[in-house]
């Protein structure tokens, strides 16, 4: 992976750098939600996000059953650098706490110029456009940082992951090695 970030494309414009940095963005509902990138002192509010998660959200995010994330889990989700492994997320104000209601993130394979993303919202915020704006967040800031393509591996029952994956322009196609898996892929 080049160190060199590549060139924004016009549409980076609309988008701040990420360097720590929060904004603002209005749902379809009119709720409004924070969306910055994931800090360490976030590692509380992700373990707290995946145990409200229903489990049929939990099992589509993880790809099978967990009840609760392990701490080495956690240790991964958390482990982000800006640049290989990055993740949005997005907070919302509920009963005067800053709750996490959404997160997007995408960390580098051994594979140069590829990267593996993911997202997921809370059971709460779904359908009102959260889980597409955290992605075109993150696939600018991973074309910004010189990836070339983008995938993610997801149930081939997960409807919602397949209508997001088409609004985004990603490709589907069965998991050769599995047939309960589909890979979604974007070119960068």
């Amino acid at each position: 992976m080049s160190s060199h970030a590549a060139s924004p494309s016009p549409d980076t414009a609309a988008f701040p750098a990420v360097t720590g940095e929060h904004w603002i963005e209005t749902l379809a509902d009119g709720r409004r939600v924070l969306i910055r990138p994931l800090k360490a002192e976030d590692r509380l509010r992700e373990q707290a996000f995946i145990r409200r998660l229903s489990a049929e959200s939990r099992r589509c995010r993880f790809l099978g059953e967990i009840r609760e994330a392990s701490e080495s889990v956690i240790d991964d989700l958390m482990d982000v650098d800006g640049v290989h492994s990055l993740a949005f997320i997005a907070l919302a104000h509920d009963d005067g706490e800053l709750r996490e209601v959404g997160v997007s993130r995408y960390s580098a394979t051994n594979e140069p110029w590829r990267c593996e993303c993911a997202v997921t919202v809370a059971d709460d915020w779904r359908h009102q456009g959260l889980a597409a704006t955290l992605m075109r967040h993150l696939i600018v800031v991973a074309r910004r940082n010189g990836f070339k393509h983008m995938f993610s591996i997801d149930l081939a029952e997960d409807r919602g992951m397949e209508e997001l994956a088409r609004e985004l322009g990603f490709a589907r196609a069965l998991d050769p090695d599995d047939p309960t898996l589909v890979i979604h892929t974007l070119s960068l």
